[in-house]
């Protein structure tokens, strides 16, 4: 089994910044990938970025491009999503995701990952 556990979350002022940090533990190899979806109330949960771990090739949602940035250390098994310039349309319950095996053309669906963190809130206030 994996588990994964989000952190990082908190309330910050537009134009602000926070690090969100995925931990991950359990059996885990270099096939990965690794994601962050986001769900605002009432809204269907949506992809965000995604990294994949053997190579760390990264993948963003049009509406965080240039403002935020997803990584991995690898001896410490966590991916993180650097924030940046954050709006309040940044608002949401931010999830992690992880799966073994997963093509690279699916990798924004989130029916598509096995394993899932609890979720961190962040709040960006105007």
């Amino acid at each position: 089994q994996v588990q994964l556990v989000e952190s990082g979350g908190g309330l910050v002022q537009a134009g602000g910044s926070l690090r969100l940090s995925c931990a991950a533990s359990g059996r885990t190899d270099s096939t990965y990938a690794a994601s962050w979806f986001r769900q605002a109330p009432g809204t269907e949960r949506k992809f965000v970025a995604a990294i994949r771990w053997s190579g760390g090739n990264t993948y963003y949602a049009d509406s965080v491009k240039g403002r935020f940035t997803i990584s991995r250390d690898n001896a410490k098994n966590t991916v993180y999503l650097q924030m940046n310039n954050l709006e309040p349309e940044d608002t949401a319950v931010y999830y992690c995701a992880a799966d073994p095996l997963i093509s690279s053309k699916r990798l924004n669906v989130a029916n598509e990952y096995f394993y899932w963190g609890q979720g961190t809130q962040v709040t960006v206030s105007s």
